[in-house]
């Protein structure tokens, strides 16, 4: 019988790439899973029951937790995964456009955080593993608005890991770079596109594409939010794969010019 065995996981935005991966890794190791879609789908993960959940309603998300509790009895592992991209110059979106991005991507963590914490506090234990992004530490042009999406998830999480340790209950950030899913393929387009941006939003959407070829697998990062829903001592953050590593490392060590410069060579911009 699997250590896991008995224990309880909800990964929201679980129908396809990083959700999909993680909710199959956790059933594997032996969780109950119960894996969120915002639309009901046929052809689930593997192992893993879906449920119907739109992360902005915040009745829907109680009503979510609500539904695990009854059929469980406990939630030991929230995976907030459930997120949409924005690729597009960053004043060719419009407020209300912005304003509903982080409503799925910070918003939404923080909905589904709220309502799994009670049970965890009463039972002495629990993780929530929030899937961020290099994009959490890094400039992204073009991404302005995703990229800020990402690092409010960052400052969120780390302030609450401080206030719930406590409680005996972690929160982990799972920080990949590329990885092969439709997630970037289903990102927004600029609801106010300005000529100015054409080729360059292109430009963006190219490298896009030609990354993708050699981008990181999602069970690549469902490995990482494994070992952060079961390590005895989580770590506060997971990069997700080589390229996610390399780019944490320059981050951090190499001097802002030449960062820079390497930015911009990289994201195909003159210098």
């Amino acid at each position: 019988m699997s250590a896991y065995s008995g224990k309880t996981a909800i990964v929201t935005g679980a129908s396809t790439g990083i959700g999909r991966a993680s909710a199959e890794a956790l059933a594997r190791a032996g969780f109950t899973v119960f894996g969120t879609s915002r639309r009901a789908i046929g052809n689930g993960p593997s192992g893993v029951t879906m449920l119907t959940c739109d992360v902005t309603d915040d009745e829907v998300v109680k009503g979510l937790a609500s539904t695990v509790l009854s059929r469980t009895g406990r939630i030991d592992v929230l995976v907030n995964n459930a997120g949409i991209g924005l690729l597009g110059g960053a004043e060719e979106s419009s407020i209300s456009q912005v304003r509903a991005l982080f409503d799925v991507n910070l918003f939404g963590v923080m909905r589904a955080t709220n309502a799994v914490l009670p049970s965890m506090r009463r039972q002495g234990q629990g993780r929530i593993v929030n899937i961020s992004s290099v994009l959490g530490f890094l400039p992204a042009p073009y991404s302005a608005h995703y990229s800020a999406t990402k690092h409010a998830l960052e400052g969120y999480s780390e302030s609450l890991d401080h206030e719930i340790r406590a409680f005996n209950i972690r929160v982990s950030l799972i920080e990949p770079a590329y990885t092969r899913s439709v997630f970037e393929q289903n990102a927004l387009e600029p609801d106010q596109p300005l000529k100015e941006y054409d080729q360059a939003r292109a430009g963006a959407r190219a490298l896009v594409r030609d990354v993708m070829t050699t981008a990181d697998p999602p069970e690549v990062v469902a490995d990482a939010v494994l070992q952060a829903a079961t390590a005895a001592r989580p770590r506060r953050r997971y990069t997700a794969g080589k390229i996610a590593r390399q780019v944490s490392v320059l981050r951090r060590f190499a001097p802002a010019e030449i960062f820079d410069k390497s930015l911009r060579r990289q994201m195909r911009l003159p210098a």
